[in-house]
């Protein structure tokens, strides 16, 4: 490192020391009400586990990084077998919808965001989920049009859009895949008929979500058969007998034949919208990654119907005026900083994001070095502006919860970023009836009435009302960043709305403060959405840093930990990557084999 005693990588050092104390990698659990439908998160410091990640990893042939250790396995694996990045996602995808099954699914879907050696060219994939045919921009409002009850959107079969994730992954196959599809998903179908030990982190998380996962018997008999102790392994046969037809059969092994008539039948005798025509008519779209420069880096990132991506560019095109590294990290300067580019961005992504196939999303605008320029001038250091004075746009010319990122990079050169989601931890609570798929509950993605917001405390507008075979708005924010035409790292984080945020600053700490992945990934982070108007700040702040920012005028929130990230950097010939200790089990592995 070049700055070895700048600031920030003071603070970044002392965090280190500290963690041993302060950060004894924290569960996230949830209180889920009577009702079993809608969580709000609670942190305790008596929880508290033994990360599989004890130390960065490193490889000159490749490096994997995921949520749960048995997933970065299999993609080491493959990457072992001669299998290229994008081989090596696709069996990392389907094996999280195993062994993390609170996120990783075929059931949901996602993003992916990619860099093919072969082609020097990026690509995007979009297998995000899709309102199904029979649903309509009121189904979740009362007859005098106010909203009925966020458990409609939340819960149950009538939460779920169309699934992606199995249409991403064989479309991606299909253009870069090197090992045969089958080979692809051999370890998933093993850890799903034979099980896989639940660790202790896992095992809260069940029994913290007892009571949703009870709600539904099929759900009950798979997750909760061992509650509460969870001493026995996990074994889904369903699930695996489900892979093995999507083995054999590829895409339309999910989407036609039985696994498709016991989608649809389930859904029709439940009250869900999903249809045989829904599933035989779904596709993944391929996109035009968004690109922008960020101090002489190119970052490339997924655009629309993911907000993340457009987000990132637009704050790193206003914090391009400020030079970072001369701040103090997470001082109160800082903070304020950050803090204020975020409710601009946040502001213009309840209003002008949205699926855009649907809706004419201003990315031009939005993206636009003279936009953040224009937005940079109006930030006053000292003062927190109130989030009602800001509004989507205002200086736009006239003419605008439970989700798992992987990255995998290979000795080919070829780059896989990835998120996709369930959206709620456990998606809709809803397993499908011998099928062993627990199904998303991404419909509450979308705007359902103005002014509510969704589970995760965001806004939107007619850009994300609901409309047929619309897919919804999300957070997640896949990213590539490449120096000098190789990999520099790429990144990505689970988190909801803090998905955003959680990027950005992880892209700071590397590129502006210079800081090793490590230290990066430890370092605490900031979160504000502008509404509500309230400052989450990452774990007990330092009194004096609390009395500044509730000075110039923030409202405090202590949430430990917002969310977690996935990284792996290149730097002279080598690979790193380092599993987030905000997921105990999340374990980053490095190839090191000829």
């Amino acid at each position: 490192m070049v700055k070895q005693t700048t600031n920030g990588q003071k603070m970044s050092r002392m965090n280190l020391q500290l963690r041993k104390f302060v950060f004894p990698f924290f569960l996230s659990v949830f209180f889920i009400s009577s009702s079993y439908i809608y969580s709000t998160p609670i942190y305790s410091l008596k929880n508290s586990y033994s990360p599989a990640q004890k130390e960065i990893s490193y490889g000159k042939n490749g490096m994997v990084t995921t949520q749960h250790f048995i997933a970065t396995e299999v993609g080491e694996k493959i990457l072992n077998k001669g299998g290229n990045a994008f081989d090596a996602s696709i069996a990392i995808g389907f094996t999280l919808a195993v062994v993390l099954p609170r996120a990783g699914n075929i059931g949901g879907g996602g993003f992916m965001v990619m860099f093919d050696d072969d082609t020097q060219k990026s690509y995007s994939i979009d297998y995000r989920e899709k309102a199904p045919k029979l649903s309509n921009r009121d189904m979740y409002l009362k007859d005098d049009g106010s909203f009925n009850d966020q458990k409609l959107s939340t819960f149950g079969y009538l939460s779920s859009g169309v699934p992606g994730t199995v249409a991403g992954f064989w479309e991606v196959h299909q253009k870069f895949g090197s090992l045969p599809w089958e080979d692809l998903l051999e370890d998933a179908i093993h850890y799903a008929e034979n099980g896989f030990q639940i660790t202790p982190y896992m095992s809260n998380v069940l029994r913290t979500y007892h009571k949703k996962l009870s709600f539904f018997e099929e759900t009950k008999k798979i997750f909760l058969v061992d509650y509460p102790d969870f001493k026995n392994n996990l074994i889904q046969k369903d699930l695996a007998n489900t892979l093995k037809i999507i083995s054999t059969n590829g895409r339309d092994g999910f989407y036609k034949g039985a696994i498709a008539q016991k989608i649809s039948s389930s859904m029709k005798k439940n009250g869900g919208l999903i249809s045989l025509h829904d599933l035989s008519n779904y596709e993944a779209i391929w996109r035009e990654p968004l690109k922008s420069d960020y101090r002489n880096l190119q970052v490339i990132t997924m655009g629309p119907p993911s907000s993340g991506g457009v987000h990132i560019i637009q704050m790193l095109n206003v914090l391009e005026n400020y030079d970072l590294s001369s701040f103090e990290h997470n001082s109160s300067k800082y903070i304020n900083l950050l803090a204020e580019t975020m409710k601009h961005a946040y502001a213009d992504r309840s209003e002008y994001l949205g699926d855009p196939d649907f809706y004419d999303v201003p990315l031009n605008k939005l993206t636009s070095k003279s936009y953040a320029n224009n937005i940079s001038q109006n930030i006053q250091f000292g003062i927190s502006s109130d989030s009602s004075d800001i509004n989507p746009g205002m200086y736009i010319d006239n003419e605008s919860s439970e989700t798992t990122h992987f990255s995998v990079a290979d000795k080919y050169g070829n780059v896989v970023s990835s998120t996709y989601t369930l959206n709620s931890t456990f998606g809709s609570g809803v397993v499908i009836e011998g099928t062993g798929i627990l199904m998303n509950n991404e419909m509450d993605d979308f705007s359902s009435a103005p002014g509510i917001p969704n589970q995760f405390g965001l806004l939107g507008a007619k850009a994300n009302e609901i409309a047929p075979y619309k897919r919804p708005l999300s957070s997640m924010t896949p990213t590539i960043v490449m120096k000098n035409n190789e990999l520099f790292f790429t990144t990505g984080s689970p988190g909801g709305a803090r998905i955003i945020s959680a990027v950005l600053q992880s892209i700071l700490n590397i590129v502006d403060f210079e800081m090793n992945l490590e230290e990066a990934t430890y370092a605490k982070r900031i979160h504000h959405q502008w509404q509500p108007d309230i400052l989450e700040v990452e774990f007990s702040i330092e009194d004096n840093l609390n009395k500044e920012l509730s000075n110039i005028g923030y409202e405090l929130k202590v949430s430990n930990p917002l969310t977690c990230i996935q990284t792996i950097m290149f730097k002279n010939g080598t690979f790193t990557g380092y599993g987030d200790f905000r997921r105990p089990d999340a374990f980053a592995s490095g190839n090191i084999n000829d």
